[in-house]
């Protein structure tokens, strides 16, 4: 099972916040919540808040346990660009791009916790079969 969670419109470059999501990808939820709160960058702060939306979604609305997912991607989206203008000498203007993003984060169940279930699944279908 997946649980997607996504924040849109962050004032943020998306090239800064890329190099924080690579950092947690692969990770299991606990390990990439350390991470992300020792990391002194602001996209660190964004990517957190939506890992814990995702985390909270799957403990919610799936009925999953939030220690027992893995961030399979975390994937930052370029947003609309905010464009202004600076003064320049002699009359002209200089232009100014304030970049927005998108963030997205897929959590999936940690594979051992997958087979387990699985292994739980067939068990009790093979106990119905037999009573």
């Amino acid at each position: 099972m997946e649980v997607k969670s996504t924040t849109k419109y962050v004032r943020l470059s998306p090239k800064k916040a890329r190099d924080v999501a690579r950092e947690i990808q692969g990770l299991p939820v606990s390990s990439a919540l350390d991470i992300l709160t020792f990391t002194p960058k602001k996209a660190a702060f964004h990517i957190n808040k939506t890992l814990k939306a995702a985390m909270a979604d799957a403990e919610n609305n799936f009925s999953l346990s939030a220690e027992s997912m893995v961030v399979k991607e975390a994937v930052i989206g370029a947003g609309p660009v905010l464009k202004r203008f600076m003064p320049r000498a002699k009359g002209s203007a200089g232009g100014i791009r304030k970049r927005t993003s998108h963030i997205s984060i897929t959590l999936a169940e940690a594979p051992e916790a997958e087979a387990k279930a699985k292994r739980v699944h067939v068990s009790t279908k093979a106990a119905a079969t037999e009573a």
